[in-house]
């Protein structure tokens, strides 16, 4: 035992709670011979029921929603402490991160090309998903009096269920939520996008012969001090640092992806057809079509966090009067998450590698199957792609530190002296993650996150009527303002 490092023995202490605990959130079902995890199913099966109860609002709500960004809607004395193009960049920032990149690389391997078609649906999906929780989010939010707002799962829960005679059961499940945040953002939010950014560093200046190497915790100390300047300001310092960084992070990612995309342009119409082919065929890995299908649903699913109510936290911070309009905003994060930058990784995929089959016997994983990728087309483009990586991890941390505070605060008040006792802690568990890799407290922590999805489901379906009730409100006050201006 003197042999094993101090973080080898914790994790083997934790590991057989934390298996146990992650398989029982993930526990899966058999459908044609392939396993389902249940929280998966559930979450696409309320994005489905989400989709028609408010009449397809991932497509009919995206003229109102652009036309809310622009700041038709809102006012500056209104009730908040961002912009609603604020709201959604931190919002973005906190969902777009090494999932993207590596992730669906993942989901590939495991499920075939016909896993990218899946995960485009299962975005779209999770549009209507996201347009109820961020529209909850705001409509039972607290602003208080210093102005500042706390917003989230944990109030909608709490208030929705007491306006429908159920206050106990409304605690419960509002308490339940903040605890599940604020663990999950220390290890899914903090050290594995931590650790995550060291191990992209450490890759590409050198691997095992990097200057880095064997300094994780000195990477975590300059990862601890650039989040710790940001979120010391609290969510309108996140705003202002998210408003450029997602942009930026995103317009860089999506340069190189069109890049490699457009050198390869002639492999495009297979690379679209073997997509298409493995969604419906069957001709996709582990079980054919319907094994494609899950995996892509599931790689969407953990991608954009639609259902697990996260992203409210953060649109809840936006200043407007009318709920809705944050609720049409949130319609672009699935879709800018998902549907764009998932959408790009797998055609680069697709394109740059020789064939799919040799892609996904290469052996290699994660974050390295796309770069392998990109590295195909120009040999330094996994460069710009680690930037891009390191750019997607700090991001995730700055607003998963958001999500854990309002989790913390919920449970212990707004005490100035105690947020920052969270925000240090925040910052020592990033010096923590990039150290040493805990598999059984991300595990945990993983599976802490996902299991919030079943409050947060039942709240968003006991309370769809107010979801709809917020957007009637906002289409009347529309057409009574055209009315306005018409005559």
């Amino acid at each position: 035992m003197a042999d094993v490092s101090i973080d080898e023995q914790i994790n083997q202490l934790l590991a057989p709670g934390s298996r146990a605990f992650f398989e029982m959130v993930f526990v899966e079902v058999p459908i044609f011979g392939v396993g389902v995890p249940v929280v998966v199913a559930c979450l696409v099966g309320a994005a489905v029921f989400f989709t028609l109860y408010y009449r397809f609002i991932n497509v009919m709500g995206l003229p109102m929603a652009v036309r809310t960004l622009q700041g038709e809607f809102s006012g500056d004395d209104d009730p908040g402490e961002i912009s609603h193009f604020q709201a959604l960049t931190t919002a973005i920032s906190g969902t777009v991160g090494i999932g993207n990149i590596g992730g669906v690389a993942v989901a590939i391997a495991a499920g075939g090309p016909g896993a990218t078609f899946w995960m485009i649906v299962a975005g779209f999906l999770g549009m209507a998903t996201k347009f109820a929780e961020c529209t909850l989010g705001v409509r039972y939010r607290t602003v208080h009096p210093d102005g500042t707002v706390s917003g989230g799962p944990m109030f909608y829960l709490s208030r929705g269920l007491e306006e429908r005679g159920w206050p106990q059961a409304g605690r419960a499940l509002g308490s339940f939520y903040a605890v599940g945040i604020m663990i999950g953002c220390l290890g899914v939010g903090n050290m594995f996008q931590a650790n995550q950014a060291y191990v992209q560093m450490r890759a590409v200046t050198g691997g095992a012969d990097s200057p880095l190497d064997g300094y994780g915790w000195a990477v975590g100390m300059v990862l601890a001090v650039v989040v710790g300047g940001v979120i010391l300001g609290g969510i309108q310092s996140i705003a202002a640092v998210t408003e450029k960084l997602v942009p930026l992070m995103a317009g860089l990612y999506f340069a190189g992806a069109v890049t490699v995309i457009a050198m390869n342009i002639t492999a495009l119409p297979e690379a679209c057809l073997a997509v298409l082919e493995g969604a419906m065929t069957g001709k996709a890995a582990a079980g054919g079509a319907i094994g494609s299908l899950i995996i892509g649903m599931q790689r969407a699913v953990f991608s954009n966090e639609a259902g697990i109510g996260s992203a409210a936290i953060a649109h809840s911070a936006v200043r407007t009067r009318l709920p809705a309009t944050e609720g049409l905003v949130a319609l672009f994060e699935p879709f800018i998450d998902t549907i764009v930058i998932c959408t790009l990784t797998a055609l680069v995929i697709g394109v740059a590698t020789v064939t799919w089959p040799d892609f996904m016997e290469s052996g290699l994983a994660g974050v390295a199957m796309t770069s392998d990728a990109f590295g195909r087309t120009v040999w330094w483009f996994p460069y710009p792609l680690g930037i891009a990586a390191v750019l997607f991890a700090v991001s995730t941390m700055l607003s998963w530190s958001y999500y854990g505070l309002k989790g913390w605060s919920y449970l212990i008040g707004p005490s100035a002296r105690m947020q920052m006792a969270y925000k240090l802690v925040f910052c020592v568990f990033i010096v923590i993650g990039a150290s040493i890799k805990l598999d059984a407290v991300l595990d945990f922590s993983d599976a802490m996150v996902f299991v919030l999805c079943v409050p947060n489901i039942l709240g968003l379906l006991i309370l769809a009527p107010v979801v709809r009730e917020e957007l009637v409100r906002l289409q009347q006050h529309a057409t009574a303002k055209e009315t306005k201006e018409a005559s």
